[in-house]
């Protein structure tokens, strides 16, 4: 397949600039209209139509050099810079010239080696089939195993999800109280369901953390949606919804997910503690509810901070205790994959699954996560328009957690990083590059516009590519509809660079790296819990490369559930290690060395 990065068709389609430009195409949603309104009294500015470039049926329209290109042609040749950004008015759901894709059509390229199912319609989530054009070719493929695991999931998605008399019959006994159902058997339809919970990072990390475990136990996943995970990603299992529906019973335990702590009664910690659970033997390996049959639902605290009793739900007894009951309540806003890989029950299964165990969120991530058409129009258009056709493209992810730390300070790290691992030309070489040396373009995301500033005076101009930087909100908005779409296009616009500066304990960087891929150089962050002082040096080095592409997990249990104490991670198995980014945090690496980017 023909790579939709590639940007030297740009100066072939130049004079197809001229068109008239169209009006834009109906939106999909209220934060796509929002901001198509924002765009109106801003820029009015469109971009070009894409009518005279007709799709074949066995190429996706990324490949499709249009109109919009010739832009990208004067940009990257005079060496400009993108000063407006992103504009919102980039946000709609452009299909004017496409057409769909027979499923017969979809190639390997398009199903990214067999990880998604072909029983999409194209044009309803072009995300989903284009991004293997945008990103290099994966060298780490998904197992047969984890396929298969895959296509169960979306069947038993579908069996029991939203609609169906067997969800209808699961929630009149969770709004009637009743257990378990002792005579279903194996065929029950279980559920485990994500309670949203911090910023969109945070929430996507948390969200494969949940759908890992939903494969491990056989249960349904379903998200407590809020107002803007439909204008965020479309739906990943065909012929049916991930979204949980609003709970009509007034005493339905599904009706305040927003009220479940650490100090609600059903906690898996708080039952352990008010004799909902009996132990079986002595040494407390086997575990039984009190109760003759296990309770309707538990509700699971594994946010960061939470205490010892919660994070018991890493111990295999405790597992075998849950696997009866039919509707967990998860809540976390960590990245809990490495310690499922720690749970000897799940170990055999998740080895099967990821053979190559640094490429856990490498491939859940591509499978969840497809930007919706308006959010996926944005991403495409400003790509082409400001990165397609540099030689390199070096990706910037600045994040400070500590608003006492002098910018200057920071600064000085990104730029002592970069020179330090040769990831720019220096300045004079960037001046006397020749045609033969490839150009360099350089994405900035950040709340703050002076990082990208500094960036473009450092080096003048100079680099062929430019600097760019699509959005500057100011501040972290989360749960905002709009300020979560930009949020999302950027980091799917850091996971298109062949290389990538990432700030420490950020998971918007975390998620960038692992869908793209993408072994960053991490730059050490103090905490927003530090105390910062005057005068404190910078950290030495400025930063270090990341073991492997997988996110960090934060908060982990150190406690060995057979020994029955503290133990250390990073020597309990050799595919974890410390992250450099969070000495107290874990992620997984490869035992043998596998390349990434």
């Amino acid at each position: 397949m023909v790579d939709a990065r590639a940007g030297g068709a740009a100066a072939r389609v130049g004079a197809a600039a001229g068109k008239q430009q169209p009006s834009p195409p109906p939106l999909l949603s209220q934060a796509a209209a929002e901001l198509q309104l924002q765009a109106l009294s801003r820029w009015r500015w469109w971009p070009p139509s894409r009518a005279g470039c007709l799709m074949t049926r066995r190429a996706l329209p990324a490949v499709c050099v249009a109109a919009a290109l010739a832009a990208a042609v004067v940009v990257l040749s005079a060496g400009g810079d993108s000063p407006n950004g992103m504009p919102t008015s980039l946000f709609f759901d452009d299909q004017q010239g496409l057409e769909d894709i027979p499923a017969s059509n979809l190639t390997a390229d398009h199903l990214l080696d067999g990880l998604l199912t072909a029983d999409f319609r194209y044009l309803s989530c072009r995300s989903r089939y284009e991004f293997g054009g945008y990103h290099k070719k994966s060298s780490h493929k998904p197992s047969p195993y984890l396929i298969a695991k895959l296509r169960k999931q979306e069947a038993l998605q579908m069996r029991c999800g939203p609609g169906t008399a067997a969800y209808n019959e699961a929630l009149r006994r969770l709004d009637s109280g009743d257990g378990a159902n002792a005579d279903a058997g194996d065929n029950e339809c279980r559920y485990l369901v994500y309670i949203s919970f911090r910023g969109l990072g945070n929430r996507m990390l948390a969200i494969a953390s949940a759908f890992l475990y939903a494969l491990l136990t056989e249960r349904v996943l379903l998200l407590q949606g809020g107002k803007d995970v439909a204008d965020l990603f479309c739906e990943p299992f065909p012929g049916t919804t991930w979204l949980l529906p609003r709970a009509v019973g007034r005493h339905s335990p599904l009706r305040d997910l927003d009220g479940y702590d650490e100090d609600s009664k059903d906690s898996l910690g708080n039952m352990l503690q008010s004799g909902a659970v009996v132990s079986e033997s002595a040494a407390g390996g086997n575990l039984s509810w009190s109760s003759a049959r296990p309770p309707p639902y538990v509700y699971l605290h594994l946010r960061g901070g939470y205490g010892y009793h919660d994070k018991l739900f890493y111990c295999g007894a405790h597992q075998r205790l849950l696997r009866g009951v039919p509707w967990l309540l998860m809540r976390t806003d960590s990245y809990l994959v490495p310690g499922l890989f720690l749970m000897p029950p799940f170990l055999g299964e998740l080895e099967a699954m990821f053979p190559e165990k640094d490429a856990a969120f490498h491939h859940l991530g591509r499978y969840l996560f497809h930007p919706t058409n308006p959010v996926w129009n944005a991403v495409t258009s400003y790509y082409r328009s400001n990165l397609a056709g540099a030689g390199r493209r070096v990706g910037i992810q600045m994040r400070v957690f500590q608003p006492k730390q002098p910018r200057q300070q920071v600064l000085d790290q990104l730029l002592s990083c970069v020179r330090g691992e040769k990831l720019l030309p220096e300045v004079a070489a960037a001046a006397t590059a020749n045609g033969d040396a490839p150009s360099h373009a350089v994405l900035v995301t950040s709340l703050s516009p002076w990082y990208a500033d500094r960036v473009r005076d450092e080096y003048g101009g100079r680099l062929a590519g430019g600097v760019h930087q699509p959005s500057h909100e100011g501040r972290q908005r989360s749960g905002d509809a709009a300020h979560d779409m930009r949020a999302l296009s950027e980091m799917y616009l850091l996971s298109m660079c062949d290389v990538l500066v990432t700030s420490g304990l950020s998971t918007f960087g975390y998620v960038a790296q692992g869908l793209g891929g993408l072994r960053p150089w991490v730059m050490p962050r103090p905490t927003s819990w530090d105390d910062w002082v005057e005068g404190q040096a910078a950290p030495e080095p400025p930063c270090q490369r990341a073991l492997s592409v997988e996110p960090c997990f934060h908060s982990p249990s150190y406690y060995d559930c057979a020994a029955a104490k503290d133990v250390d991670l990073d020597k309990v198995a050799p595919y974890v290690r410390r992250c450099v980014d969070a000495s107290w945090g874990i992620k997984l690496v490869n035992e043998s060395r596998s390349e990434w980017w």
